[in-house]
């Protein structure tokens, strides 16, 4: 019996979480000169970079792009960045992933900046699946869906050939 897919965002609604979470962050930071958008790849990466074209048309300040690889399968924080995370020193992090689930890789994403004195760590997730085994939140949030932990969230993002949508199976 092949997995029964259930369309929960379409292409225009994915972006339109996308906008309305740029502008919430521009409000949040709009005395800032700069912040730094941190995208957890693969799709969260993919998200952070859609923010930041966002923010870059209509926000005074500028905004950078950072990349963090994780290894999600490891009892220990193994982070691979595109930064030197000293550089981060009093700015403004925006840590960005597709799916907010038990909380491990957001909890992850931020021991890569524990060691740094940070302005403000605010946190972006497209959904957010309220199952979190780590005391994780989200600042913004395109969607929270309350599901069952057998069920599975697939974010197609940026997949050639594939158009963007969020399926629940």
């Amino acid at each position: 019996m092949p997995d029964k897919k259930i369309l929960i965002l379409n292409q225009q609604q994915i972006q339109q979480k996308i906008d309305r979470i740029a502008y919430q962050i521009l409000e949040d930071n709009f005395d800032e000169k700069e912040i730094l958008i941190a995208g957890i790849l693969p799709r969260g990466n993919h998200i952070a970079q859609r923010l930041k074209t966002i923010l870059d048309k209509i926000a005074p300040f500028t905004s950078r792009l950072l990349t963090i690889e994780l290894d999600k399968q490891s009892s220990q924080l193994h982070a691979k960045t595109n930064f030197d995370v000293q550089e981060c020193s009093d700015k403004v992090i925006v840590l960005v992933d597709d799916v907010l689930n038990s909380g491990k890789t957001l909890a992850y994403g931020f021991g890569v900046f524990l060691d740094v004195p940070l302005k403000k760590l605010r946190t972006v997730v497209l959904i957010d699946r309220n199952h979190k085994n780590f005391p994780v939140t989200t600042d913004y949030a395109g969607v929270a869906l309350s599901t069952v932990i057998k069920e599975h969230v697939d974010v197609v993002i940026d997949v050639e050939g594939q158009e963007d949508a969020v399926y629940l199976r």
